[in-house]
């Protein structure tokens, strides 16, 4: 059900989808589609703006949509941020940083321990 969610965000382009238009199309109640939203949004895959639509407060829906690029470790180093999908929520003093990340953690100390 989320997969067929994002299909119908994605479709809805730059303008997004209101939150309720999406449970109306999916044919769930709005406390489902509400569930089905947050967890688009806590996997990254879609961004929830707060929009006042006719008197009413509701969420309009975006997806976080981006392009596949082929990618060539050898050019990168193997540096793990370049393909991360996190890359767009991670910074200093976010949830997500490079201060407490494993994968680039491991690179670096790969990386000191592999110098000349």
């Amino acid at each position: 059900m989320e997969e067929k969610a994002y299909q119908i965000i994605l479709e809805a382009g730059e303008r997004g989808l209101l939150q309720s238009d999406l449970w109306r199309k999916l044919g769930v109640n709005s406390r489902e589609g509400s569930r089905i939203a947050m967890k688009l949004e806590k996997r990254g895959v879609v961004q929830r703006m707060k929009e006042l639509y006719k008197g009413r407060w509701t969420y309009r829906l975006f997806a976080n949509a981006k392009e596949k690029v082929e990618v060539k470790w050898d050019t990168l180093g193997g540096c793990p941020c370049f393909t991360c999908t996190q890359i767009s929520r991670c910074g200093a003093g976010q949830p997500i940083s490079p201060n407490h990340c494993w994968k680039l953690t491991e690179y670096i100390n790969k990386s000191v321990n592999e110098a000349p």
